[in-house]
């Protein structure tokens, strides 16, 4: 087993070159001897334990990996609840609904075609990552030396869409009127899902990439722009509302207007803030650090508490916890519910969309303007050699300003701000710019570049 293909927040490699059968056999041994372990009452070395729920995509070789996954969990005496292929989302639900100990994912959600993953969750679907967890299991899974064992936990096979539905669907205004909306599924979970859940809702669906063929018809990574362009097209040549693009395992999604124009996903947190804060007045909202100032903003606006956290899901959804956060946005496309266990939803979050598009009477477009309020930079990478050095260097430079260390380092200003944080998995820092015009953007993008060097394209 390759020991490179444990990640900080899940498990992937390229199949079967970096990750095949046998290391999803050892994977599922592994993760059926330690999730149990966590949950209070449970006597190491006893075959009883709570199940696991597995799950798969639509990739071509996920069939076989569930197999053999499946397989090395039971070998260890743990019963499966197999839910057959399903978005990573409804593996949240699952794991809470049933109430198991825990479960796994076969996804490599954005990444190409030709890769395959774990994603590992423990009990309440609590991320597994390499703090949480994912580092025993790495322990456990590598010190294996063969795939043999007497699969003696049960084997359960469940179809949960009916009460998925309901979950998803729960929040949908009444009397909804009628759209018509673009929906990109990238040949992602999204184009089995979409139809399953929505084919009640009063819309007008735009399939776009719905078929399920091995291979995608663009990159499954909704953050690229390139990503966006079939999307963008149709809503414009079809008159539709708004746009969707969702990745490969549906649990992120970026939203265009009517006009074909990105939404960043800081400025829809900020759309919907106050219609959360309606739900739980002065309820703590978490986003991620490098979201725009007009967050924080709209969430002291509207009596909220502003929870400003580290990028990454495991940081999110850690902090939508502690605080009893009624939602959660990440620039990254990912929003976090209350009402969904503290997890993310793409699908539900374009539930909230459609509720507050309604609620509005205005497009958009038009809902949006009013909070394009700063010029940002979007996310920039730059290839350097001592990350740590370079992140010094800026603070010293700019030590003027108000600055923190939550996630790399971040400088404030007045009129801007900045946040350059690390890779955890490449050696480059990543950097956001946001100033009050576009002029001083340009600035002061200008004289990080000088300090940091060409960006990477």
């Amino acid at each position: 087993m390759n020991p490179e293909i444990f990640k900080a927040y899940d498990i992937r490699g390229v199949y079967p070159d970096e990750l095949n059968e046998d290391d999803a056999w050892k994977i599922g041994h592994a993760t059926a001897r330690f999730l149990p372990s966590l949950i209070k009452g449970y006597e190491r070395g006893r075959a009883e334990s709570t199940a696991l729920c597995v799950g798969r995509d639509m990739r071509t070789h996920s069939e076989p990996l569930v197999q053999a996954l499946i397989e090395g969990i039971r070998s260890a005496g743990v019963g499966v609840i197999d839910l057959g292929m399903i978005d990573t989302p409804q593996m949240y639900f699952a794991i809470n609904f049933l109430g198991t100990s825990g479960g796994i994912q076969v996804t490599a959600s954005h990444n190409p075609a030709k890769y395959n993953g774990f994603k590992i969750s423990g009990k309440g679907a609590i991320p597994i990552g390499v703090d949480t967890g994912l580092k025993e299991i790495k322990h456990l899974a590598t010190a294996l030396v063969h795939t043999k064992g007497n699969p003696t936990g049960s084997l359960e096979q469940r179809e949960l869409w009916p009460e998925y539905k309901k979950h998803v669907l729960g929040s949908l205004r009444p009397n909804l009127r009628k759209r018509k909306v673009a929906i990109d599924a990238s040949n992602g979970m999204a184009g089995k899902a979409v139809p399953l859940l929505f084919a009640e809702v009063p819309l007008q669906v735009v399939a776009i990439n719905f078929e399920h063929a091995g291979k995608f018809k663009h990159d499954p990574d909704p953050l690229k722009d390139s990503s966006l362009a079939q999307v963008k097209a149709t809503v414009k040549r079809e008159g539709c509302a708004f746009g969707v693009c969702f990745d490969g395992d549906a649990d992120r999604m970026i939203l265009v207007d009517e006009n074909g124009k990105t939404v960043s996903c800081d400025l829809l947190t900020a759309l919907l803030v106050p219609y959360f804060l309606e739900k739980k007045p002065k309820s703590a909202i978490v986003y991620d650090l490098r979201s725009s100032r007009v967050v924080m903003e709209e969430i002291i606006r509207y009596g909220g508490t502003p929870r400003r956290e580290r990028v990454g899901h495991s940081h999110m959804k850690k902090a939508m916890r502690d605080t009893h956060a009624v939602f959660g946005g990440e620039l990254s496309g990912h929003y976090y519910y209350e009402q969904n266990f503290y997890a993310d939803s793409a699908l539900m979050t374009l539930v909230h969309t459609l509720n507050v598009l309604d609620a509005g009477g205005k497009s958009l477009s038009e809902l949006i303007r009013p909070l394009r309020r700063y010029a940002g930079s979007d996310e920039i990478n730059f290839k350097v050699d001592n990350k740590e050095a370079k992140m010094e260097e800026l603070g010293r430079r700019y030590s003027e300003g108000q600055i923190d260390h939550l996630d790399g380092v971040t400088v404030g200003f007045k009129e801007w701000w900045f946040n350059c944080r690390p890779s955890n998995t490449e050696p480059l820092l990543r950097l956001n710019v946001e100033a009050k015009t576009e002029e001083l953007l340009k600035e002061k993008l200008a004289e990080i570049e000088q300090m940091l060097g060409a960006p990477v394209q």
